[in-house]
């Protein structure tokens, strides 16, 4: 019988522990949970003896890795997974995997109220605008950004791509155009929604020089990471000029600057809200501990991440 557990400081919905809890135990397996534990020591003491972990923004580093002398796989309940220290888990023989996909219909209805809510004015009472007719830059084009670009159809905006990754072909077929640069999706677009995700590449990334293209009246939105926006650029950029406006559902490092600046233009979710439906839990978690049972089982390792 394997021990798998579920550390999550920000605990899933009830009803999502319910279902991952009746597929752990109907694969003859014990689910233990620890729950907005607070303390690393808490979940130091909680891994030594597990097999498999399910967690959420939670951080699994080296320390950690030390400390979980029997795991053999961790799962992040969502699509991102710079939360997990990759290098430090294949030096351990630890299988780390995500969840994609589970959360993209959650993440792109956020991104679409955070949208409505910035055009309106942030509903202040004054006259605003709308959303049909606009171009929409879709910046990454994966299963949110793909999301996304289903919802502003029903919109009827204009809708616009860029992904290094995604054949051109393949955005075409959404009936969505393809562009040759973030350049060119910037300086096309009243409108970008940001979905890369964090790496090497991408942190900082977003900022005066890509920003500074967008047409007058443009609104960045990032539902993303806060890693990949360039923050001092962009305030710089803000001050600059007087009609673009920000969205994020990840609140910047220099949350009280924005915010003391740049009201009526600025907005942040209080925490990281995207993946915040009880659906999206529910999705998460239950495909999380599908994955930890076919990976022990049948060494199923689809949705790897490590090498």
């Amino acid at each position: 019988m394997a021990k798998i557990l579920v550390a999550t400081d920000k605990p899933f919905a009830a009803i999502a522990v319910k279902g991952i809890r009746e597929v752990v135990e109907g694969a003859g397996d014990e689910l233990i949970l620890l729950e907005k534990y607070g303390e690393k020591a808490k979940l130091l003491d909680a891994v030594k003896d597990v097999d498999a972990i399910i967690i959420r923004s939670d951080i699994i580093d080296a320390e950690v890795l030390d400390a979980a002398k029997q795991l053999k796989i961790v799962v992040r309940a969502g699509a991102g997974y710079d939360n997990v220290d990759l290098a430090a888990a294949t030096a351990h023989n630890v299988c780390v995997m995500n969840t994609p996909g589970q959360n993209s219909n959650a993440v792109a209805e956020l991104a679409f109220g955070m949208m409505v809510m910035a055009v309106r004015n942030f509903y202040n009472g004054t006259s605003g605008t709308e959303l049909k007719g606009k171009k929409l830059g879709i910046h990454a084009y994966g299963n949110v950004g793909r999301n996304v670009a289903r919802i502003a159809k029903g919109f009827g905006m204009e809708i616009y791509a860029f992904d290094a990754f995604c054949p051109a072909s393949v955005i075409e077929a959404d009936g969505v155009k393809p562009v040759a640069s973030p350049e060119e999706l910037y300086a096309t677009c009243d409108v970008v929604s940001l979905h890369i995700p964090a790496t090497a590449e991408t942190k900082n990334s977003i900022g005066y020089a890509l920003v500074g293209k967008m047409p007058k009246n443009g609104l960045l939105v990032n539902t993303a990471r806060k890693e990949v926006i360039n923050e001092a650029e962009l305030i710089k950029l803000m001050e600059e000029r007087a009609d673009l406006k920000y969205v994020t559902d990840i609140m910047p490092a220099a949350g009280e600057e924005f915010a003391a600046k740049f009201a009526g233009r600025y907005f942040s979710t209080p925490k990281k809200m995207g993946a915040q439906t009880a659906e999206a839990n529910i999705n998460a978690g239950i495909a999380a501990a599908k994955q930890i049972e076919g990976f022990l089982k049948e060494g199923c390792e689809k949705f790897r991440v490590n090498k």
